[in-house]
């Protein structure tokens, strides 16, 4: 058996395999790999080569971008402020992400679209009680029209422009391309609009909670009304050496923290350096403090101060007393300060205990207040259990902080880059990586676990598949039949097979690869049939972009599998409807603005 023909057997397993879905996709990509290197078709080098192509290096370093973007708060707001503006309705919100990720990706390539709408995308989903699912799929079709927006928008467009200078001494214009863009961007989104049914309906684990009603949920529940005072007692004050009762005129001392913040008795005499904790009018406890010569220590966190409860620096967490943990039996209450956050209530049995000391439960509730890295803490803490993610929670609810603008600044400089063509996209991401990490917006263990493995495991694995149908004529012992099939057919049928067969192997080839192929056969074709070239490339370009079938026909279809949690064979639906608009364009709308004839 010929490389040829052993290259397409092993296509047609892999494509069986991913479609009976029974075995990891990554597994999948490297059985792939190896069948191809144990058959002869490709050597050592190749089958590992791909984990090392330039394509596998950016895609990785768009997930640390995205993670980075996450982590500052800035997805999380780009999500409430696409939600206000296009609203919460699936249709309004719908066109938005899709406009919004073709824009993108007419700059920085669908890809890097795709990875900077991902987080969006999911904030705004949740926001919107949508699931991603329904989102995800139609943001990554749309960034494949964009990319044929601009120039630029795609390497492919490159090489067909290059291929028209060549051919006919007129290279397509860097806007040219919108000609068929725009119709493609249109018509993607009236299918997923219109036929929005058959858009996959899948559940993510990957979606996280809607925070966005979390400070008004947590105010209500720990009755944040009143608040509390704590009032440190100095070697002045007056009440040293007496008990802490100091109840009346409106003023209430229910709680003592000594000098080392252990809670002692009310009726133990205090001493320099204790704290008392009082509930009161502000009026009635600034009285109290003059008359006895008693420092404000803190004042009272209630729903009026919304912006002291939670901003930047500083978060609220509930926490559930775990069991057998060292603080059973101990005395909380309000106001009480521990290591480095505060109580701001105690619950149990599902109602808030108010300004009282409690000697703690197994399973009562802890509402804490501290700077959001004390907060992040308890999430180590054995003694208790954390409900909500603190991060989840800063991300979402926060005001944008210095590190979102750190991560806007790194954002729109590898946009610069990558518009720019001044670096190898590869280079960019791995810039914009780094500079996530050097400017502390995540740390290297964060950056890591933001990669995909799956996804990059995936995508090297079968790049050894692209070339060995490249470099062994599997592509070309397809695409030659071509030229046997279109002499002396109508131009409109010849545009019609060259975009068939284009797309097909655009399904399970990289744009780039598949271009490459076609490109010589698609003017042969052109020159035999008497077909405008620059037809022809057109056509070309529309076609090699029409990746909508499968999930491994790109990087951007990959990336979001696993969040909108797709199946291998969800694409087929929605993706085949879609690409109804791009043949449309290609055979019906290209001859009409490209042909000189």
């Amino acid at each position: 058996m010929t490389p040829a023909a052993l290259s397409l057997v092993v296509l047609g397993a892999s494509v069986g395999l991913f479609v009976w879905n029974r075995l990891p996709v990554s597994i999948v990509a490297i059985a792939t790999s190896l069948a191809l290197l144990a058959t002869g078709v490709i050597d050592l080098d190749t089958a590992v080569g791909g984990f090392g192509d330039p394509v596998v290096v950016f895609i990785a370093t768009l997930f640390v971008v995205s993670a980075g973007l996450e982590a500052s708060g800035l997805t999380a707001w780009a999500g409430r402020v696409l939600t206000q503006r296009a609203g919460t309705g699936r249709i309004g919100l719908l066109v938005a992400v899709m406009a919004l990720s073709a824009v993108l990706s007419a700059v920085i390539t669908p890809n890097g679209a795709v990875a900077a709408m991902l987080p969006v995308v999911v904030a705004a989903a949740r926001r919107a009680g949508i699931r991603p699912s329904a989102l995800l799929m139609p943001v990554a079709f749309a960034a494949s029209a964009g990319a044929l927006l601009t120039l630029s928008g795609s390497v492919v467009n490159v090489l067909v422009s290059e291929a028209a200078q060549d051919v006919t001494g007129h290279s397509f214009g860097f806007f040219e391309f919108a000609i068929a863009g725009v119709p493609l961007l249109v018509g993607s989104v009236l299918v997923a609009v219109v036929a929005g049914r058959l858009i996959p309906q899948r559940e993510s684990g990957s979606i996280g909670a809607d925070f966005g009603d979390h400070l008004d949920t947590l105010v209500e529940h720990y009755h944040l009304e009143t608040g509390f005072f704590r009032l440190r007692v100095s070697s002045q004050s007056a009440v040293v050496g007496a008990a802490a009762g100091l109840d009346g005129d409106g003023v209430r001392v229910f709680g003592v923290q000594d000098a080392h913040g252990t809670p002692v008795s009310l009726e133990r005499e205090c001493e320099p350096g204790d704290v008392l904790v009082a509930t009161g009018s502000a009026a009635a406890i600034t009285r109290l403090a003059e008359r006895h010569h008693l420092e404000l220590d803190a004042t009272p966190l209630t729903h009026r101060t919304r912006t002291a409860l939670l901003n930047e620096h500083v978060g609220l967490a509930e926490v559930v007393v775990a069991p057998r943990s060292a603080l059973l039996d101990e005395v909380f209450f309000p106001g009480l300060v521990r290591g480095a956050v505060t109580v701001l209530g105690v619950r149990r049995l599902g109602k808030d205990t108010g300004a009282e000391r409690v000697r703690l439960k197994e399973g009562d509730g802890l509402l804490l207040h501290g700077t959001w890295e004390s907060i992040a803490a308890l999430e180590t803490d054995d003694d208790v259990l954390v409900v909500d993610s603190p991060d989840q929670v800063r991300q979402q609810v926060a005001p944008l902080g210095a590190p979102a603008w750190r991560a806007g600044i790194v954002l729109v400089a590898m946009v610069v880059l990558l518009a720019s063509q001044a670096v190898p996209p590869a280079v960019a991401g791995l810039l914009a990586a780094v500079a996530m990490v050097l400017t502390r917006v995540v740390n290297v263990p964060q950056a890591f676990r933001a990669i995909s493995w799956d996804t990059v495991v995936l995508i090297g694995g079968l790049i050894p598949l692209s070339v060995a149908i490249r470099e062994s004529g599997a592509a070309e012992m397809i695409a030659d039949r071509i030229v046997d099939v279109a002499g002396g057919l109508a131009p409109v049928v010849t545009l019609l097979i060259v975009f068939a067969v284009t797309a097909v192997l655009g399904q399970v080839v990289s744009n780039t690869a598949t271009a490459l192929v076609m490109l010589p056969i698609v003017l042969a074709v052109a020159a035999d049939v008497g077909l405008d070239p620059r037809v022809a490339l057109m056509t070309l370009a529309v076609a090699a972009g029409a990746s909508l079938l499968t999930p491994i026909a790109t990087p951007a279809n990959m990336m979001i599998m696993t969040p909108g949690g797709y199946r291998f064979g969800d694409y087929r639906a929605f993706g085949g409807a879609t690409m109804i608009v791009w043949l449309v364009v290609a055979v019906l709308l290209v001859p009409v603005v490209w042909s000189t004839g």
